[in-house]
């Protein structure tokens, strides 16, 4: 598929809010997938900020994005905090120059394997829900094209967050819809966590059970998840994903 293709695949995937398995929980997941798949970046992390203005990790390539974001939010300082509260892009071409500045950044980072980060506000009409952070174990700021795309991509998601209803949408659902989708990312960690119990594994390779049962039987991710949480679907369900891989 050519870079065209995949662009134009890559927005309509973002913004179909009609398909029958979408849901928030793929709606972020297919924005940092994305982002990978097509900037030069090794990974990618988002988050999205809740009623209070506290920042929530939404998605992320592997756990070592998600542990940078984490680690974000505990400390009140980087990269991705400066986005969200300034809804302004930031580079940052070489995180070792940080040092002083965020400290723990600077080593979870390294140890990581990366060198640099872009972030990019997720926005709906210039109004900040979130930050999309991408980060590269090359040193050097991200291609200006590439910067671009990443927020359109970013805008495109919002768009679709906030279109995610067949019934009209009025300027005070914003926090409503943003509220429902971190409260379904926390029920799946519930889920995952369940699973994993269940199962003995890992969290990680829970939640590979749930999304393959999900797209096994053309299900919403979220549907699962709050089968599992309010007990009306027992967990043994959910293995038959990994009998039939």
């Amino acid at each position: 598929m050519n870079r065209e293709r995949q662009l134009a695949k890559a927005f309509v995937d973002l913004a179909d809010t009609y398909a029958s398995e979408f849901d928030p929980l793929h709606l972020f997941n297919r924005l940092v997938h994305t982002c990978v798949e097509l900037l030069e970046v090794d990974a990618a992390a988002v988050m999205i900020a809740d009623a209070r203005g506290s920042l929530k990790t939404m998605a992320a390539t592997n756990e070592e994005a998600a542990f940078v974001e984490l680690l974000q939010t505990q400390t009140g300082s980087g990269p991705c905090m400066d986005c969200y509260r300034t809804g302004e892009a930031h580079s940052v071409p070489d995180i070792t120059a940080e040092r002083e500045r965020w400290p723990k950044l600077v080593t979870a980072m390294t140890d990581a394997g990366y060198r640099s980060l872009q972030t990019v506000p997720v926005r709906l009409h210039e109004r900040p829900l979130g930050g999309l952070t991408l980060l590269n174990t090359r040193a050097g700021a991200m291609p200006n094209d590439d910067a671009h795309l990443a927020q359109a991509l970013a805008d495109s998601a919002a768009l679709a967050l906030m279109h995610w209803s067949t019934e009209p949408t009025r300027s005070d659902d914003v926090i409503t819809r943003v509220q429902s989708a971190i409260a379904v990312k926390a029920i799946l960690e519930i889920a995952k966590g369940m699973i994993a119990e269940y199962t003995g594994g890992t969290i990680a390779e829970a939640g590979q059970l749930l999304a393959d049962y999900a797209r096994r039987h053309r299900v919403s991710l979220a549907e699962t998840v709050h089968a599992l949480v309010s007990r009306t679907m027992d967990p043994t369900v959910i293995l038959s994903a990994r009998e039939l891989n």
